[in-house]
């Protein structure tokens, strides 16, 4: 198998409905031979997606997308995975000319002004490199779960991704916060320290706080917009 179309989605559903996570990597790696991409954004959900497919030894290709504005935290965790893995994480970067455009236009921080003008910030400096990312792709993982927000809460295991006309396949949709940590516990996989600070959900520097006790787990990305927002357009289904 190399490519799933649309109306085969629903049959593929219900073979994998029952596989556990490890298993669904390693249907992924079987039957999406070098067409197989991981975008992991380093946190840690996708630490253990990573763990996984070096473990096991999986035919999955991994990368991640550096917008420019991240926590020094994070490149320092980019470091450490590749050395502990002994791997080489592709990065994708915005391109240098739609930043420009983007900076005369909306100024250095416009982003916090309206939906809009973040939306637009996301679209360069995320969707745009992903879509370069994933133009040889057949099928994308992620590290979403269910239980991270209310704009994720319906989501199945694999999903119809409209934008690039691929499957995402999301192996953790069912894990809890707990069991996210036991297994980062357990299997000594690297995180990124900004956890310990509380910050839960870790995207751009510029756009990210530490949350307190009682906050939903994405509170403090783009705390200044609703929640049914707080989506930057990567997992969108359209």
């Amino acid at each position: 198998m190399n490519t799933i179309r649309l109306s085969e989605l629903n049959a593929i559903k219900k073979t994998i409905q029952n596989k556990s996570s490890i298993e669904l990597l390693n249907w992924v790696s079987e039957n999406f031979s070098n067409q197989a991409y991981f975008a992991t954004s380093l946190g840690v959900e996708d630490q253990i997606i990573t763990d996984m497919i070096v473990q096991n030894d999986l035919n999955i290709k991994i990368f991640t997308l550096d917008t420019g504005r991240m926590f020094n935290e994070s490149y320092d965790l980019l470091a450490q995975t590749e050395l502990k893995y002994g791997i080489k994480i592709e990065i994708f970067n915005p391109e240098s000319r739609d930043l420009e455009k983007l900076v005369i236009k909306d100024g250095i921080n416009g982003f916090k002004k309206s939906i809009e003008n973040r939306k637009r910030c996301c679209t360069v400096r995320k969707l745009n490199p992903l879509k370069r990312a994933l133009s040889d792709a057949n099928i994308w993982i992620c590290g979403l779960r269910r239980e991270q927000s209310v704009t994720r809460e319906d989501m199945s295991c694999i999903e119809w991704d409209g934008l690039h006309a691929i499957p995402k396949l999301s192996p953790l949709i069912d894990w809890s916060e707990k069991d996210v940590w036991n297994y980062i516990k357990e299997h000594k996989v690297p995180y990124n320290k900004l956890h310990d600070k509380g910050f839960l959900s870790i995207g751009c520097a510029s756009c990210t706080r530490a949350i307190t006790k009682g906050e939903d787990i994405r509170a403090g990305r783009w705390w200044w917009e609703a929640p049914e927002h707080k989506e930057c357009g990567l997992h969108s289904q359209k």
